[in-house]
C-alpha cells in the first residue's frame, strides 16, 4: 500500500508526500515481524512465506520507489539520471538475490537496500546534482564490497542501543520531513549523528565474524 502510493506521489510529482510514505513503510517494517511472531503467523499460516512477503516489500520500498523518485526528482544529473535509477535496481536485485546476503549473526553483507535513505538525505539536503550522483556512485559501489553492516533490530550485540538509536534516527527524519523546507540544523546533526553512529559500529562489530566468548574470571 505505502509503495503504492509513494509511487503515484512520484508520478505526481509531489515528492514531499512521497516521502512521507516511504517514512511510513519504514515504520511499519520496524514493526511487522515482531507483529508477526508476536501473533504466531508461522503457526497459524503454515502455508504462508512472511520472509518472502517481507523480502518483496522490502524491494518495493526501499529499492524500487526511491529508484523512481531519484530519477523524477531531479536530483540526478540528466544524462546520468535514468542509467543510476536503472543500476540501483540491478545491484539491489544482485543484493537480494545473495544466498549470504544476511550473515547467521544478522548482518547485511554488502550495502543494505536502505536507497530511502539516499533519497531522503540527498531530497532534504538540496546538493547540487553532480554532487548526488558522486553519493550515490558510492553507494552503488559498497553494494559490492563485502563489509558488513548492522541489522539494527536483530544484530545480537549492542541490539538495545541501537534501537534507541535507530528510534532517535526515526524520529529526527519526521521531524525534518515536518520543518521542510526549513529543518533546524540540530534536528539535521541528531539525525546524521544517528547515522554516523550505524556506520561507525558496522565498521567495528562487523571486522570480526565470531562471536565473542564470556571472559572468565
Amino acid at each position: 500500500m505505502w509503495g503504492l502510493l509513494g509511487t503515484l506521489c512520484v508520478a505526481r510529482g509531489e515528492f514531499y508526500e512521497a516521502l512521507w510514505f516511504m517514512i511510513a513503510a519504514v515504520v511499519v517494517d520496524a514493526f511487522d515481524g515482531i507483529l508477526a511472531r508476536l501473533a504466531r503467523v508461522k503457526e497459524t499460516l503454515p502455508r504462508f512465506d512472511g520472509a518472502l512477503l517481507d523480502n518483496l516489500l522490502d524491494y518495493l520500498n526501499y529499492v524500487f520507489v526511491p529508484a523512481l523518485f531519484l530519477h523524477e526528482a531531479g536530483l540526478l544529473p540528466g544524462r546520468w539520471a535514468l542509467a543510476s535509477a536503472v543500476a540501483v535496481c540491478l545491484a539491489a536485485a544482485y543484493q537480494f538475490s545473495q544466498a549470504d546476503a544476511k550473515t547467521d549473526d544478522h548482518f547485511f553483507v554488502g550495502f543494505p537496500p536502505y536507497w530511502n535513505m539516499v533519497a531522503f538525505y540527498l531530497f532534504l539536503a538540496g546538493f547540487p546534482p553532480w554532487v548526488n550522483q558522486a553519493i550515490v556512485a558510492l553507494f552503488l559501489v559498497l553494494v559490492f564490497v563485502p563489509i558488513r553492516w548492522l541489522y539494527p533490530s536483530r544484530t545480537p550485540r549492542l541490539r538495545t542501543l541501537t534501537m534507541a538509536i535507530s528510534t532517535l534516527w526515526g524520529l529526527s527524519c519526521i521531524g525534518l520531513l515536518w520543518q521542510y523546507p526549513s529543518p533546524s540544523p540540530w534536528l539535521f546533526t541528531v539525525s546524521i549523528a544517528t547515522m554516523t553512529y550505524y556506520v561507525v559500529v558496522s565498521l567495528v562489530l562487523g571486522r570480526d565474524p565470531r562471536p565473542r566468548q564470556p571472559s572468565v574470571g
